[in-house]
């Protein structure tokens, strides 16, 4: 049976069996995970990273974006979670899962890519020298 809306549920810990129509979000390991709205039974994993996922809160309600589409199970479902409900999406084509999963793959890639340039930026002496000179003049 198709979920209709969701309950969130912050934990500290996935636990080991999920509920129907439970989102279990956890902020300390940046993960949200569900059992599929379609009533298939799948465990649907959507770790919250800023290339990813992200959970907003409004009150007692809870948003998923963007959609999830379960393209890798058997049921290929497609829908969002946009305050605690379970709005349904239309299939998409294999060309389009496809597309998906490439934007999916450069956004993650360009996020890594931007974290990485960011260390090394701050990890340069010229970078440090300039952080001390300006901790020293604002004294």
């Amino acid at each position: 049976m198709k979920t209709k809306a969701v309950i969130p549920a912050f934990v500290d810990i996935i636990p080991d069996r999920l509920e129907e129509g439970a989102l279990y979000i956890c902020e300390r390991y940046s993960t949200a995970i569900h059992k599929c709205c379609c009533g298939c039974g799948e465990e649907v994993v959507t770790p919250l990273t800023p290339a990813g996922w992200s959970v907003s809160k409004q009150g007692d309600r809870v948003s998923l974006s963007p959609s999830i589409g379960n393209w890798d199970y058997k049921c290929r479902s497609h829908y969002l979670i946009i305050n605690n409900q379970v709005i349904w999406a239309g299939a998409l084509s294999q060309r389009q899962v496809e597309q998906v999963k490439a934007r999916d793959k450069a956004d993650n890639e360009a996020y890594i890519a931007a974290v990485n340039l960011k260390k090394d930026r701050e990890a340069s002496l010229w970078f440090r020298f300039t952080k001390f000179l300006r901790y020293i003049f604002r004294k």
